[in-house]
């Protein structure tokens, strides 16, 4: 009988020693957290393309109107330079004429002036002749270089522009090339993702169908332990009571040691009745799968059974915990609020902290500070 005892204690030993933990927990998150940066940084390059775009629609507009007025300035030019010849053609007419007709008639006319006001008057006519040909001339040719000029900088300012379109265009193709890459980045973190989630859950499965084996394991060695525990009273009553005694106080003192515990019923119904029935837990082991607040639990079903105790029902996976409720900032949090991350939940303990079944190593804990790891939303269940 205590070989079999034996071999049932042996066999749930080995049983839970199956239950792993996952190593690509923290893969897993590190995934989500890149992708939701990289998903950032393509909005950001999207951002960065609009604006080049604007830029460039509002460039050929101003190219536009810059060739307009190019336009205008070279018509203007071309007036100017007609007037100019026009204005030196008739000045070359004019001399041509004086010399022409020669120096005689030149004093002819001014003999036959008929008083002295008169040959004053002839001479002054013939010298603001001279002048306004030769004003008209400088102010044509003046007018020419100044709208020449104008031309120029406005063909300067045509190329300049043109030269800001080309480089807009490059940034462009290159902002473009840029996105494409970060698209493709987040669809081959979004595919590692969903494998990841989807060998989580293989995990799972396995992690509940080795707890179930390791509990019934262990229920098998209780009733052995049980039945063997009986046959020996029974055998110990025939050979005269004094054995049975002896059994009977360690009986109890066994009992004793496995329900030296006590944990107080949840007094109260708000967030802080939450907050004070869960550190009733503090220091009482993490299990993966797990669903025992004393023996060992994991994330979910700790907070499962603590909101379950206060009537919430919660699913028991931590994904979909993190649908429940109302969603809250941080910022309004208050004691008794479901905290959940990617990967994993906890209780806000109403002071920037938090209660959660941490890991294998730590167990069921309180933080300081909620924000340890990132946040993926805060939900208000009660």
């Amino acid at each position: 009988m205590r070989r079999r005892i034996a071999h049932a204690i042996t066999a749930a030993l080995l049983v839970s020693t199956l239950v792993v933990t996952p190593a690509f927990a923290t893969s897993l998150e590190d995934m989500q957290a890149n992708k939701a940066q990289a998903e950032n940084e393509a909005s950001s390059l999207q951002q960065q393309i609009t604006r080049t775009l604007d830029k460039i629609d509002t460039l050929e507009k101003d190219l536009e109107a810059k060739k307009v007025e190019i336009d205008q300035a070279g018509e203007k030019l071309e007036e100017a330079a007609a007037r100019q010849s026009e204005q030196y053609g008739a000045m070359k007419l004019r001399i041509k004429y004086m010399y022409e007709e020669g120096e005689s008639n030149f004093l002819e006319a001014m003999l036959t002036a008929t008083s002295f006001s008169d040959f004053i008057n002839k001479a002054e006519y013939v010298q603001e002749v001279h002048s306004y040909d030769r004003t008209k001339l400088d102010e044509y040719e003046d007018t020419t270089k100044q709208v020449e000029a104008l031309k120029n900088g406005l063909e300067e300012e045509y190329v300049q522009m043109e030269t800001l379109q080309t480089d807009l265009e490059a940034e462009k193709s290159t902002l473009n090339a840029t996105l494409e890459e970060k698209q493709d980045e987040i669809a081959q973190l979004d595919e590692s993702i969903q494998a990841a989630i989807a060998a989580r859950r293989e995990e799972e499965r396995r992690a509940r169908e080795a707890a179930a084996r390791e509990a019934e394991a262990r229920e098998a060695a209780a009733r052995e332990a049980a039945a063997q525990q009986q046959a020996n009273a029974a055998g110990n009553a025939g050979n005269g009571g004094s054995g049975n005694n002896t059994q009977g106080g360690a009986s109890s003192g066994n009992n004793g040691s496995g329900g030296g515990s006590s944990y107080v019923p949840p007094q109260g119904s708000d967030g802080w009745a939450v907050v004070a029935y869960a550190r009733q837990f503090i220091g009482n082991p993490y299990v993966y799968g797990g669903n025992s607040l004393t023996n060992g639990i994991d994330c979910s079903g700790f907070t499962q059974q603590i909101y379950g105790a206060f009537g919430v029902s919660l699913p028991r996976v931590d994904s979909a915990q993190a649908t429940c409720g109302v969603e809250i900032p941080l910022s309004q949090a208050q004691a008794g609020d479901l905290l959940c991350y990617w990967g994993h939940v906890g209780i806000y303990n109403g002071a920037g902290g938090i209660i959660h079944a941490s890991s294998p190593g730590v167990g069921i804990v309180e933080f300081s500070n909620c924000q340890y790891r990132t946040l993926k939303c805060v939900r208000r269940v009660l």
